[in-house]
């Protein structure tokens, strides 16, 4: 990469703007984004049409948040922190635009997720992932979660998931 190409992504990024879903159009756009790559690598789970048809009633108003991406007018990621109570979130629903994958969108996503979690007073983060998602299994490596048992982490409703992460806030 040349140096004026590492300075064009690097104001892509600091054009992107993280902010929690405020409205029906976010909400589906939200719903949007998972549904593309959950349909293209797996099938939706009934888990899956829960927490993406009605985000505000399964993950807001129970103590979580969806945050989303925004590169001005466009919805381009996003990400659910689900609380589970005792200051442990469950980081869900990540996704970012096709066109954008590969560009820093991710890892500006998680670390306003980490950030928020701990101006939330969260302690811990848990994740289900799978394999066949290894860039993503890799961003979180190199955030710094730690690979667990899925016992570690309690019931995790995807049948995809074949990878559980943890990262303590505390």
């Amino acid at each position: 990469m040349t140096q004026q190409t590492e300075s064009v992504a690097r104001d892509q990024i600091d054009a992107i703007v993280v902010e929690p879903m405020s409205s029906p159009a976010d909400a589906q756009a939200f719903k949007k984004l998972n549904e593309e790559w959950i349909v293209e690598l797996f099938s939706l789970e009934p888990a899956d049409s829960v927490k993406l048809n009605n985000p505000e009633r399964e993950i807001i108003a129970k103590g979580g948040q969806v945050l989303l991406a925004r590169d001005g007018d466009d919805i381009v990621g996003c990400v659910a922190l689900v609380s589970e109570g005792n200051g442990v979130f469950e980081l869900s629903k990540m996704a970012v635009t096709r066109a954008r994958r590969g560009r820093g969108v991710g890892r500006t996503i998680l670390q306003e997720a980490i950030d928020y979690a701990r101006r939330e007073g969260a302690v811990a983060l848990f994740l289900g992932s799978s394999t066949k998602l290894a860039d993503a299994v890799h961003l979180y490596e190199s955030i710094g979660f730690v690979h667990v048992p899925s016992d570690q982490i309690g019931p995790m409703p995807y049948e995809r998931a074949d990878v559980f992460m943890r990262y303590e806030l505390a």
